[in-house]
């Protein structure tokens, strides 16, 4: 492995994927086998200044050149070499939010990120407007919320784009992002790759009604697909990424995507009638569709693929952090016998029980919502747990049942799209937390779907080695070679994760579930009300 990574970098076969999460900037350099072989990252906060979530722009570069220093450090250390130049180089980050420039090429106002809830009449109006959900952090929502405010700066915007548009723009000097980021800019029209026709007539004709000077199409970033050239790194780009003066110009950088999309390449879920389930903190289903949805339903939020397949997501804000806390009290049950815990060991026992127990859950109920849940229309939430007189309660349903309650709204915005809208799917790529004990979210995630699931050994590798691999795309990619094929073949040949099949019990168990999970909504709603 180290000859054959010393080789890529140093004749160049190699892309670096660099994203801006939420919580932290990560670099990733692959080889020609598209294998990490080395990283870096930098650890960063967002700031709620004057009532805006926000990152100043010294953030951002400090934390970028924190990262790509710390990967170039990696490759100095591991292969003995300085990094001067590789095949290509992407960029990601987190979708949606408002970055608005004026002529000179000055913020006007501080980036606003997607985390604001501010732009709630923008919401409404659009998507009304255009019979199409345009959610709060949508880039459109922000721009048409400033324009109702009446805000000075509108008039004098020249550009506005969103982080991973910005970043592009500056090593680059392109206004351009990839459909997939573009898709949580202003709504894309897959046909097309670009965003709606009609759409963009309908906010124009707003913006005149107000006077400003602009149109939408004038101001926003071009539309790329994946695998089509995004720009070369500038000198000033380089200097702005490594200060150590040693990445040279001219390099190749691919259209930049949003996380969404990242995630859909590092787990090979870009196929029609695929699809991927993230499941940590808060959990999130991305469903690749054969065509449109037939109409607009507020708890899903349309995007789509780095090549412009439309994609439906289902977004929950709670999912494993009540698991944890129960987790977190049979420890400490534990600990007060003197019980020395191991915590993987102690997950994966209580994890292994739950399969033990009822398929139903033994007629228990729990309700994980840490915070609101905007899926079943809660504001704020309590976590809770109740239970009938003659529900089964013993260890293994008190388990299962918090495995449930874990993907219980996710599962409530996902029977709008496999129950109403017959949408199908073939398989679905399990990442994150829920999925770290060998094969017990992946059941639970089977049975609430009733579709296989799959985990891929590689799903930690996340967002910036799935735009190193967009990157690599490319540069590499045969004539006519779909992202689709290049990853099954070149990535994934002979990585298939573990796959595994709904069983019919728990599959009626779990519509059991949440059917009294629906019901039970009302004493949410109660301790919600009551509980302060």
């Amino acid at each position: 492995m180290g000859m054959d990574a010393k080789n890529a970098i140093l004749s160049g076969k190699t892309a670096i994927g660099i994203e801006f999460g939420s919580t932290r900037i990560k670099a990733v350099l692959i080889g020609e086998d598209n294998a990490p072989i080395a990283s870096g990252s930098h650890d960063w906060e967002n700031r709620f200044e004057n009532g805006i979530w926000t990152y100043s722009l010294g953030d951002i570069w400090s934390g970028l050149q924190d990262a790509y220093a710390n990967m170039a450090a990696d490759v100095k250390e591991k292969y003995g070499v300085t990094l001067t130049t590789v095949g290509a180089i992407g960029f990601s980050a987190m979708m949606h939010g408002y970055m608005a420039f004026d002529k000179e090429g000055n913020l006007l106002v501080p980036f606003r990120t997607w985390r604001n809830n501010i732009t709630g009449e923008a919401s409404e109006k659009l998507t009304e407007l255009f019979s199409y959900h345009v959610p709060q952090r949508w880039t459109i929502a922000h721009l048409y919320q400033a324009m109702l405010n009446g805000e000075e700066h509108v008039k004098d915007i020249d550009y506005l784009t969103t982080l991973a548009g910005y970043i592009q723009w500056k090593m680059t000097g392109e206004r351009v992002v990839g459909v997939g980021e573009a898709s949580g800019i202003f709504p894309i029209d897959s046909e097309t790759n670009t965003y709606f026709a009609d759409m963009v007539g309908k906010f124009d004709q707003l913006a005149a009604e107000k006077g400003y000077p602009w149109k939408v199409t004038g101001i926003l970033p071009k539309v790329l697909v994946a695998g089509e050239n995004a720009g070369f790194l500038t000198k000033e780009g380089a200097k702005l990424l490594d200060v150590s003066g040693n990445l040279q110009a001219g390099i190749p950088l691919c259209p930049p995507e949003g996380d969404a999309g990242t995630g859909m390449a590092a787990t090979n879920s870009v196929t029609k009638r695929t699809g991927n389930v993230s499941a940590g903190t808060s959990v999130f289903a991305m469903i690749v569709l054969e065509k449109n949805l037939s109409k607009v339903y507020p708890e899903i939020d349309m995007v789509t693929t780095p090549t412009g397949h439309p994609v439906a997501m289902v977004h929950c804000q709670n999912c494993t952090s009540d698991l944890n806390a129960w987790v977190g009290l049979f420890r400490e049950f534990a600990e007060a016998f003197g019980v020395k815990v191991d915590m993987n060991e102690l997950f994966g026992t209580l994890y292994n029980k739950a399969l033990e127990g009822d398929a139903d859950c033994g007629g228990l109920l729990s309700y994980n919502y840490f915070s609101g849940e905007h899926i079943t229309d809660f504001e704020e939430g309590r976590p809770l747990f109740v239970r009938t007189p003659n529900s089964k309660f013993n260890l293994a349903n008190f388990m299962r049942v918090h495995l449930f309650t874990a993907l219980g709204a996710l599962k409530v915005g996902l029977d709008i799209l496999l129950k109403e809208e017959h949408v199908l799917v073939d398989e679905i790529f399990g990442h994150g937390g829920l999925f770290k004990t060998k094969g017990v979210g992946q059941r639970i995630l089977a049975a609430a779907m009733n579709a296989p699931v799959s985990v891929m050994e590689t799903a930690g590798e996340g967002g910036a080695w799935g735009i190193a691999l967009l990157a690599s795309y490319m540069i590499n990619k045969g004539e006519a070679e779909t992202l689709d094929d290049y990853l099954a073949k070149k990535v994934f040949g002979g990585n298939k994760g573990s796959k595994m099949d709904p069983d019919p019990a728990d599959v009626a168990g779990f519509e059991t579930f949440i059917e009294r999970y629906k019901d039970g909504l009302a004493i949410e709603r109660a301790a919600v009300e009551n509980l302060k």
